[in-house]
């Protein structure tokens, strides 16, 4: 059974001379305990997606269920108890923490916020948050500055770990750190997924780390999915021609079977406002027929295409 089930969400923003459709109808589910990467280019509509997930946006359509709540248009009130199953940590470890407190009272907000007094009080609580994700327990009375970009990430993770959530949201976590901390943080998450039990959703651009991370991917272009499937297969058959694009770029990640290197893409990515008739990628892609510019492909078979990889 699943844990989260997301069907047809959308998210329009007015703008001036139209509409920017940044999420234009996005089907999937997250079950118990496990990661699903959500990957694509810059101004694909992954955080957007994100921030509805947890409900910090409004959709402006379709359904999103969690536990087998529709939580689509709950308020704040309503949201209150949901907050400690659901969370989100921020992809800027420094702009997502105050400067002014203290990092006990950063991790013990969500906490206080819900009235949760645990058993030994909250500083306890806090402090073994702190342990558990590898910071000096005794530093709760420091602030965010005396801490190093990947500490101040630790901390993010301590507080959306506060109320013991069932599914974290984690929007670019790790882009804005060094490569060489990057690693660290990604394996602290996932001894947390094994250790706690946690469901992700995962949100980055970075393909390499999501291969390391996730047990399922769903890659987006202009606000859809346009293929979805286990890990294992996105990396090593990519069936969707965008998808095998943003593979061949990175070495040594994919094995696509030949030895055809880099596949560059040709002109920019639509505008979101006036996306293409049809399939979007259509106007980039090698691949495109008369079809493609009239008729939109289904997510069929984990993939949206006309002319997929490996299709007889």
């Amino acid at each position: 059974m699943s844990l989260l089930a997301v069907e047809g969400l959308t998210k329009h923003f007015p703008a001036r001379g139209g509409v920017v459709r940044a999420v234009d109808g996005l089907d999937f589910t997250v079950r118990a305990g496990e990661t699903l990467g959500l990957v694509g280019e810059s101004g694909c509509g992954k955080t957007t997606t994100g921030r509805m997930l947890v409900r910090l946006l409004e959709p402006t359509g379709g359904r999103i269920v969690f536990e087998d709540r529709d939580i689509t248009h709950l308020g704040g009130r309503a949201m209150r108890p949901l907050r400690q199953e659901l969370q989100i940590i921020f992809q800027d470890p420094y702009a997502s923490l105050n400067p002014r407190h203290t990092v006990g009272r950063i991790v013990a907000m969500p906490l206080t916020v819900n009235g949760i007094r645990p058993p030994g009080g909250v500083k306890k609580r806090v402090q073994e948050l702190l342990e558990l994700v590898g910071l000096n327990p005794e530093h709760y009375n420091r602030y965010p500055h005396e801490f190093s970009g990947g500490q101040r990430q630790r901390v993010g993770i301590a507080r959306a770990l506060a109320l013991r959530p069932k599914l974290i949201v984690a929007d670019e976590p790790v882009s804005a750190l060094d490569v060489s901390i990057q690693a660290q943080v990604i394996n602290l998450l996932r001894q947390l997924q094994r250790d706690l039990g946690l469901a992700f959703v995962f949100i980055a651009h970075d393909l390499a780390v999501v291969r390391h991370f996730c047990q399922r991917v769903a890659v987006m272009y202009l606000g859809r999915i346009v293929e979805i499937g286990e890990r294992d297969e996105i990396y090593e058959r990519p069936r969707h021609p965008y998808t095998r694009a943003l593979l061949s770029a990175i070495p040594n990640v994919a094995k696509l079977g030949e030895s055809e290197g880099r596949i560059r893409l040709s002109g920019d990515v639509p505008t979101p406002m006036n996306p293409p008739s049809g399939c979007r990628f259509r106007t980039r892609c090698w691949k495109a027929q008369d079809v493609c510019a009239t008729e939109e492909p289904p997510l069929t078979g984990g993939v949206a295409c006309h002319f997929p990889e490996g299709a007889s």
